[in-house]
């Protein structure tokens, strides 16, 4: 049996106990496809580029994740972010309806996690 991992994708704040960090949406989608991930926690604003355009955010990241009918035991929302929160966390129910992602799959609107940021 493969070891299940606990995904924190946030691009800064500290990186929980007993989790792998996703800094970014490409890294996320990474370790999605490739891992059997129990946790999901997520943030919604990813950070910007250089030249100050928002990068990939979390609200992308769970558009892709039911596109492509990925799969984590429980999501969890860690955002600061009140509207991508929601448009995040109803996204989810939509695709759970629609059966775009398993119906097992335990959806939470508030965090796990303690957020924390030491940087």
């Amino acid at each position: 049996m493969t070891k299940q991992i606990n995904l924190y994708v946030d691009d800064l704040r500290d990186c929980p106990e007993g989790y792998i960090v996703a800094r970014t949406y490409d890294e996320a989608i990474h370790i999605l496809q490739t891992s059997e991930v129990n946790i999901l926690t997520l943030d919604h604003d990813l950070g910007e580029d250089v030249d100050g355009n928002e990068l990939h955010n979390g609200y992308d990241l769970v558009k892709y994740f039911c596109e492509h009918g990925l799969r984590a035991n429980k999501i969890y929302m860690h955002t600061d972010n009140p509207v991508g929160r929601k448009n995040m966390y109803e996204t989810l129910l939509a695709a759970q309806r629609r059966g775009f992602i398993n119906k097992d799959i335990e959806i939470y609107h508030y965090p796990i996690t303690l957020n924390k940021y030491s940087g």
